[in-house]
């Protein structure tokens, strides 16, 4: 796993609809947004933010997990005069020994069911196997979360079981999650697949 990949330069991703980029200062109306919406955390370990300079201060927090190769954060954007960020998606808790890391990802909710997260984690799938050569992704989801449920399966993640009141997550207390997964091997399985029936 290129790990130096990740932390030399800030990566940024892009497809043909979203790009995936670094959060800055200019950005803080739409993270604001995004943090001050009790709804988009109704599925997600993470309080709500209703002060501005709380969310601001966070933007220094995001670049110092970053330094410390501890998490990327990605805002998720999308293209056009002004480009705005509609969302955010992270890896963390790698794990260079067993060559795995988790990611996550919440939108602002006037962008739900657009098929905006669906992209999202298939181009970030897309750089981490290929590019970074990372071997499992995992993602942690609450039971009752269908939609990021659907968002995993569509891009391959399989369910592998349910970690009963085993974590707690600030403002749910202890809960039940979900584990997916992909490996390597299943993502290049069902890509060499669809290239084949083209």
């Amino acid at each position: 796993m290129n790990t130096e990949l990740l932390f030399n330069t800030f990566p940024s991703l892009h497809n043909d609809s979203i790009e995936l980029g670094k959060i800055e200062p200019a950005y803080l109306d739409d993270l604001y947004a995004i943090y001050s919406n009790d709804r988009v955390f109704d599925y997600c370990g993470i309080l709500p933010k209703h002060n501005k300079d709380t969310v601001n201060k966070m933007i220094g927090h995001f670049e110092r997990d970053y330094n410390k190769k501890a998490r990327v954060k990605w805002g998720i954007f999308i293209p056009g005069s002004p480009q705005k960020l509609v969302g955010i998606t992270e890896l963390y808790d790698i794990n260079s020994k067993v060559n795995m890391m988790t990611i996550g990802y919440f939108l602002n909710e006037h962008y739900w069911g657009q098929g905006i997260a669906t992209k999202v984690v298939q181009l970030l799938t897309g750089y981490l196997f290929e590019q970074v050569g990372v071997n499992r992704l995992q993602a942690e989801v609450m039971p009752a979360n269908d939609a990021s449920k659907r968002v995993l399966q569509k891009n391959g993640f399989m369910l592998e079981g349910t970690l009963r009141q085993a974590t707690v997550w600030s403002g749910k207390g202890v809960v039940d999650l979900e584990i997916y997964s992909l490996l390597r091997e299943e993502y290049a399985a069902s890509h060499a697949a669809l290239s084949s029936s083209i």
